[in-house]
């Protein structure tokens, strides 16, 4: 009971929420992006709203870059906080222009993907990443060299 109580965060259950956290938003986001690249590939007219002056085929392939390659980035940790920009413009674009004359229940999808997209930017990956495996590959030699030299 105490630990449930406990306001105090260990660091491996920061990393371990975040890795919860980018995998299943990741793979959600992969399930609407699935389609919109399917569409984008297909011979068929492109179904999808022209937004802020850019063509439906335009816009389809952001929202496919985002939605997909971008998602991709965020479920294997790499590049985490710049993979998380373009999907928060897409969420931003869904939520107050695509859907911004629409009820709330239309544009709540979209705030609720928007915040742990925010939360991956302003945190990063966690330990369990690819970022963090680079980052500790390329820093370290760097790290072990500066404190020899002092």
């Amino acid at each position: 009971m105490k630990k449930l109580l406990n306001v105090s965060q260990s660091a491996n259950s920061i990393d371990v929420a975040l890795l919860i956290t980018r995998v299943g938003v990741a793979a959600l986001m992969l399930v609407h992006g699935w389609p919109k690249l399917e569409m984008l590939f297909s011979d068929g007219p492109v179904q999808f709203p022209a937004v802020l002056g850019l063509s439906a085929t335009t816009a389809l392939a952001l929202a496919v870059f985002s939605e997909v390659l971008c998602s991709l980035l965020i479920l294997v940790g790499l590049g985490t906080r710049l993979a998380a920009i373009p999907l928060i413009i897409t969420m931003l674009v869904a939520v107050f222009v695509v859907h911004g004359a629409d009820p709330f229940a239309k544009q709540e999808l979209g705030l609720l993907y928007l915040m742990p997209y925010t939360v991956l930017l302003l945190t990063g990956s966690g330990r369990y990443s690819l970022d963090y495996l680079l980052l500790r590959t390329v820093l370290k030699p760097t790290y072990v060299r500066t404190l020899s030299v002092q």
